[in-house]
């Protein structure tokens, strides 16, 4: 996802779910090819730019090696301020949105 429309319809219109460092929204989109996209956003209440930037390279790199887990759908991910002081690695943020992850895609599938 890359303009601001998108992000805003995410935020207004789909499910809010939060981790300690996280705030998740997801939202269907309606995408002719069934596809999952990612938005990150890092506010600079975050920390630094070398802080913002290491947080969105994790959390792309995250979306990236997991794909069998991430739900078909448009996907926002809100670091929140704790998230900059953390120390988080590939292993801290994969221990943290997985089981989020799992629990949503769960919740589809039950529904649909």
């Amino acid at each position: 996802m890359r303009r601001r429309a998108e992000f805003t319809a995410c935020y207004e219109q789909g499910l809010r779910c939060h981790t300690t460092h996280f705030l998740v929204f997801l939202r269907m989109n309606a995408l002719q090819m069934a596809q999952a996209r990612l938005g990150v956003a890092v506010s600079r209440k975050v920390g630094n730019a070398v802080t913002r930037n290491r947080l969105k390279r994790l959390l792309r790199e995250f979306f990236r090696l997991h794909p069998e887990i991430v739900p078909v759908a448009d996907m926002a991910m809100v670091a929140k301020k704790q998230a900059g002081t953390a120390n988080l690695d590939l292993a801290g943020v994969s221990a943290e949105i997985t089981p989020l992850l799992r629990r949503v895609t769960k919740q589809q599938t039950a529904t649909a």
